[in-house]
């Protein structure tokens, strides 16, 4: 028996992978009727966690943040036995993840993060990206649990808490890509171009080829062969706020990457490449 602690549309599409395997389902939701939806699936709804748990092979925790996470578990706690084992595809903190395996280890559960970057779809086809780290024997024991789940488990070495670092990580970038699309459209709107039609640049420009490269040479803090000078990005940079000021459109990002390079254009590195907007952050000082 298999339960999942959590149905809405991520922990959903976990049970409809697992029940196309024809494995049995335990369903648990602090909605009831969330749960009670995929008994169509040929899950079993069940109305406490407690009793959710109380004999699974295993448990999949599916909910929103640390204060959830260890919610659930309490209330599940008086159904997990001696050696249960609990994996948590949740996105936490860093410092929950680490508290939560220390503690629930101490009284004899096996609790291993598992972040995913997936959305209800991969979940339900089992694709998408599922990160593990952690002591070496539970991942070794999880790893052809939780492989038929995604379509790829990275396994982030011995640090407990790599997992949830690295899902943060990756969501930032995430954020900070929609907040770059958020800007486009406002420059687009201010320069009269549709939105439909600002896609259509990446039908011949495709910036994510550039993106490894582009982070290595932040990391290696290759700033004095520039590919682009940040003097000349900060001209760019202006140019679109003088677009968005003439038509009244305010932009978000753009602001604030100006202020780093004003700030970093003033200290002398107008003429080195622009990556050294991450300069602070990479151990190296110019």
């Amino acid at each position: 028996m298999i339960t999942v602690l959590g149905t809405g549309l991520l922990g959903a599409g976990f049970t409809r992978a697992l029940r196309r395997r024809d494995l049995p389902v335990r369903v648990w939701n602090r909605t009831a009727d969330k749960a009670r939806a995929l008994e169509a699936l040929g899950a079993t709804a069940v109305a406490s966690a407690a009793d959710a748990v109380r004999g699974a092979e295993r448990v999949h925790v599916v909910v929103a943040d640390d204060a959830a996470v260890d919610g659930v578990l309490e209330a599940a706690a008086p159904g997990l036995t001696q050696g249960a084992l609990v994996f948590d595809h949740s996105t936490t903190s860093t410092a929950g993840c680490l508290r939560r395996t220390a503690e629930w280890h101490a009284k004899g559960v096996l609790y291993q993060h598992a972040p995913v970057f997936m959305g209800p779809g991969n979940a339900a086809e089992s694709t998408g990206l599922m990160l593990i780290s952690g002591a070496r024997d539970l991942v070794a024991r999880s790893t052809p649990l939780l492989a038929p789940m995604t379509g790829k488990l990275v396994d982030l070495g011995p640090r407990v808490d790599a997992a949830a670092a690295f899902k943060l990580l990756g969501n930032l970038f995430l954020m900070a890509l929609t907040a770059g699309f958020t800007d486009m459209l406002a420059l687009g709107q201010a320069m009269g171009v549709a939105p439909r039609e600002v896609a259509t640049l990446f039908e011949h420009f495709n910036p994510g080829a550039n993106v490894p490269a582009r982070f290595q040479r932040m990391t290696d803090a290759d700033y004095d062969n520039p590919s682009w000078e940040l003097a000349m990005a900060r001209k760019d940079a202006r140019l679109m706020q003088a677009e968005a000021d003439a038509a009244g459109v305010r932009l978000a990002l753009v602001p604030m990457v100006a202020a780093a390079m004003d700030r970093l254009i003033a200290e002398g590195h107008g003429h080195a490449d622009w990556t050294i907007l991450g300069r602070d952050f990479v151990g190296v000082t110019r």
